[in-house]
């Protein structure tokens, strides 16, 4: 049931229905009940006592009314209801079904839209109030403000508030705000506020000028125009509703002593943390304490670990030099043989050698009976083409030279 009771507050409301008041009655609680009902078929409605003491005329059963408010499901039943917020004689519908048509015009161009909506700063620097200079509703939103933060500047942007040329005087004080707000961050929040009326004397709020200028704030903007009941196009372009001027003002403003209450809260926990560090700091110190004991005992303790330190030292360098002098005796055990038989490897080697290069031995070729040939400058000759008719040549034999000549 609360599903669908949210698919239609998000779908339709608020809504205005005109038909005949039929079963009206009023409970000892204030709140009253009623059905309104037409030839296409009836509505149970319901208005609490807060929209009932608003009441301008006294209704009764065969009235033709026309009643604002909001579509809901009662869940005890599952029945659809209106929940009244104001409910008026036929002769204001003209108005409402005006307002009814811009306010779906600008809602399809995401005028109205949650994600345009900005959070309130948590401390402004200074606020900002649009409306009339004698109205009612600025007194009470500077009284509500010097109770509660009597520290912070008010800025107040006059406009008129009713009439034919109160729109244009808005869109032009709210203008003023925000050249204001952007050269020097003044108003960090501002807010647009009048006092109750009907709905002809509201109308300048539900001004399309009025509502696109709202729309384009650089700051946060509350709307509180008017009573709780009352709705204008401009609430829904802001970025909050305030029922009233005053709880305009509230919304804005935190009191001083919820600020007081705010750091008196953050001091204790501040208080709470350094007594907490300081017993941390203090156990840690124990413990350190406990370990270092008394100067005395612990440099007894260091003696006489320095001491097992150094017996360990001595019988480590004498093992080792015993281990030193067993390896340098046996290398001197082996060093005559070692040099034998590497002086017999190198004999060895140089026996072959020796025998490698006499076999190389040119003159041992020459006593086989070959001769070696070479001409006068002592070139060798290999090739018989290399040889001239006449040309003299040397030959070189095993016992000596012949000088010969090459005859063809």
């Amino acid at each position: 049931m609360r599903a669908i009771a949210d698919t239609l507050s998000a779908r339709f409301n608020p809504v205005a229905v005109q038909g005949e008041l039929s079963g009206f009655s009023r409970a000892a609680s204030g709140h009253c009940y009623f059905t309104l009902k037409d030839e296409a078929g009836q509505l149970r409605c319901a208005m609490f006592r807060r929209a009932a003491d608003q009441l301008g005329f006294s209704p009764r059963d065969g009235q033709r009314v026309q009643a604002r408010g909001k579509l809901d499901v009662y869940g005890p039943r599952g029945d659809l209801q209106l929940i009244v917020d104001s409910l008026q004689p036929v002769g204001q519908g003209a108005l409402f079904e005006q307002f009814l048509r811009l306010k779906a015009q600008l809602e399809s161009e995401g005028l109205f839209d949650a994600a345009r909506k900005r959070p309130l700063p948590a401390q402004p620097r200074s606020i900002g109030v649009v409306t009339s200079l004698g109205a009612a509703a600025l007194r009470d939103v500077v009284t509500a403000l010097r109770r509660r933060v009597p520290h912070l500047p008010v800025l107040v942007y006059p406009a008129s508030v009713q009439g034919a040329q109160a729109p244009a005087e808005v869109c032009a004080a709210l203008q003023t705000a925000y050249r204001r707000f952007e050269a020097t961050g003044e108003s960090e929040v501002l807010l647009l506020v009048r006092g109750g009326g009907s709905l002809e004397d509201l109308w300048s709020f539900n001004d399309e000028r009025v509502v696109r200028t709202v729309a384009q704030a650089p700051m946060p903007v509350i709307c509180g125009v008017g009573h709780e009941t009352d709705f204008t196009l401009a609430d829904f372009a802001a970025d909050l509703r305030a029922p009233t001027p005053t709880a305009a003002a509230e919304l804005c403003a935190p009191t001083r002593e919820l600020r007081l209450g705010q750091l008196a809260y953050l001091a204790e926990r501040i208080s709470a943390a350094a007594l907490g560090g300081i017993d941390v700091r203090a156990q840690q110190l124990d413990r350190l304490a406990q370990r270092l004991g008394r100067p005395s005992g612990r440099l007894h303790q260091n003696q006489q670990r320095l001491g097992v330190l150094q017996q360990r030292l001595q019988g480590a360098l004498a093992l080792a030099s015993q281990r030193h002098r067993n390896r340098l005796q046996s290398l001197a055990q082996a060093l005559p043989t070692a040099l034998q038989r590497a002086t017999e490897r190198q004999a060895a080697r140089l026996q072959r050698c020796d025998t490698a290069l006499a076999m190389l031995d040119p003159q041992l070729v020459l006593e086989r009976g070959y001769a070696f040939l070479t001409d006068e400058q002592g070139m060798a000759l290999t090739r018989a083409a290399q040889a001239m008719p006449g040309q003299a040549l040397r030959a070189t034999l095993a016992d000596g030279e012949l000088p010969l000549r090459v005859e063809g």
